[in-house]
């Protein structure tokens, strides 16, 4: 009896009587062709979310008559939602693994508030403050950890029942009373520039010079990336839609750097949102650790037969997200210049919302750090915008929370999709 096998997605199956390799004539292949068609459509909602950042920005410039594009603004935007999207950083990596954290608002809260204190209020060196709400941070993960990996709680439980504890916490380190100013240098961290270390006339070169670097780096990487693809018999965008890719990008990178650089300088806080992402994108793509954390939210079950210490892998997925929080907890203390018993309301669903809109899967296993910036951005340029056009702040939940749903839904959609073609 013979078997026949369906051919793989993507590729198309010979024609009776021809020749293998000879099918599509001078035309090309046609396999190769539906190669090339499933790899722009795969990248769809990649190349979606970029495009939806510049349309959501086009459209805001436009009604706000430019001003959502002025320097100051958009220096502004940077300082304002530089906190969230530290957040997002964890946060996509904890839904990657197939969780969920509802505590990190609280836990900014209480980092700050234990900075505060020992700052402020103790008179310590702010260095002090700042590693201690980073130990906070780190020591309130392994907490959650510990329950979610190694007592097999439910990461929402657990996380629901830290946002209680760690917001109480909060009050009864405060006594619920706010404290304030920190000293000059910690308040450096979320509003200080670094400016004028190699002059310009009416703009700061440093900054464009280092977004110059960046841009660089990005299309070394990129090609380099697309090389190695290619070296591997693996499917890569046409050459045409690299460039441009790569064009835009550029266009787009140092467009955003003359504003900052047209305004008060590089943000400092901008360098160490730089410095996190690039650290986070290369550790999920290209370390063990990274692969494990895709494996773990993409099939449990298979993940453990391949010999993943999930439990270990979950462990450091909170502790990660403990250190991300006490880092965003330094950043909105030093930006408010206090520690407030109610310091991040709301952030968690800030995180979650720029994880999903970003590209990250409601089931685990799919998403990108950089999806979750852009989808962060996304967030921070919608509110930005409304603002900026007087629309209240009720009005202003009801269309994020809109997108947030349409970006979900979406995610479904796409997942039926793909598993009525195969």
């Amino acid at each position: 009896m013979t078997h026949t096998t369906a051919p793989e997605p993507g590729t198309a199956e010979p024609d009776a009587g021809t020749p293998t390799g000879q099918q599509g004539g001078a035309s090309g292949p046609p396999g190769g062709r539906l190669r090339q068609l499933g790899h722009l459509v795969g990248n769809l909602r990649q190349s979606g979310i970029f495009l939806a950042l510049v349309a959501i920005v086009v459209l805001f410039a436009v009604l706000t008559d430019g001003v959502l594009l002025s320097s100051t603004n958009v220096t502004n935007l940077v300082l304002q939602y530089s906190y969230i999207l530290v957040l997002a950083i964890g946060m996509v990596i904890v839904i990657i693994a197939g969780h969920i954290d509802l505590s990190v608002g609280s836990v900014v809260a209480l980092t700050g508030a234990v900075s505060g204190v020992l700052v402020i209020q103790g008179g310590m060196p702010w260095p002090v403050g700042v590693a201690a709400a980073l130990a906070v941070g780190i020591a309130v993960g392994a907490w959650h950890g510990f329950w979610v990996a190694y007592m097999g709680i439910p990461a929402f439980i657990v996380t629901l029942a830290g946002m209680l504890l760690f917001r109480g916490l909060t009050l009864q380190v405060l006594d619920n009373v706010s404290l304030s100013p920190f000293p000059d240098g910690y308040s450096v961290i979320a509003s200080g520039f670094i400016n004028g270390l190699l002059g310009g006339y009416g703009y700061d070169a440093f900054t464009l010079l280092v977004f110059g670097l960046g841009v660089a780096g990005y299309a070394v990487s990129a090609t380099v990336s697309r090389r190695t693809r290619r070296g591997y018999g693996q499917d890569v965008e046409p050459l045409a839609a690299f460039v441009l890719k790569l064009v835009l990008v550029a266009a787009v990178t140092m467009a955003f750097a003359w504003r900052i650089a047209t305004s008060r300088g590089l943000p400092v806080v901008l360098v160490i949102l730089a410095v996190l992402v690039i650290v986070y994108a290369l550790v999920t793509r290209n370390t063990v650790f990274g692969r494990q954390v895709y494996a773990l939210g993409g099939n449990l079950s298979a993940a453990r037969l391949s010999g993943v210490n999930t439990r270990n892998i979950n462990f450091w997925v909170f502790v990660n997200m403990g250190f991300l929080s006490g880092v965003a907890g330094v950043i909105y203390s030093s930006r408010s210049n206090g520690a407030q018993p109610g310091a991040g309301n709301m952030f968690e669903l800030d995180a979650i919302a720029a994880a999903f809109i970003g590209g990250a899967a409601v089931t685990g296993g799919v998403g990108t750090v950089v999806g979750a910036m852009v989808g962060g951005l996304i967030m921070a340029v919608m509110s930005n915008g409304m603002q900026l056009l007087g629309i209240e702040q009720p009005t202003q939940s009801v269309v994020r929370g809109l997108v947030l749903l349409a970006a979900v839904a979406f995610d479904v959609y796409t997942k039926r999709r793909a598993g009525v073609s195969r």
